[in-house]
């Protein structure tokens, strides 16, 4: 469960969001495009694949 709250807060989060995104090689539509396979460890502790 993520929450925000206020304007500082979704800044915050998106911040967040952004910076873990680029980390796993994911471009904002959430496809990756990553170059190594480090990136795809662990990827399921912050993002699902849904169907």
């Amino acid at each position: 469960v993520h929450l925000q709250t206020g304007q500082c807060g979704n800044q915050i989060g998106a911040a967040f969001w952004q910076t873990i995104s680029g980390e796993h090689g994911l471009d904002g539509s959430g496809v990756y495009n990553g170059t190594s396979d480090l990136q795809l460890e662990r990827m399921n502790v912050y993002f699902n694949e849904v169907r």
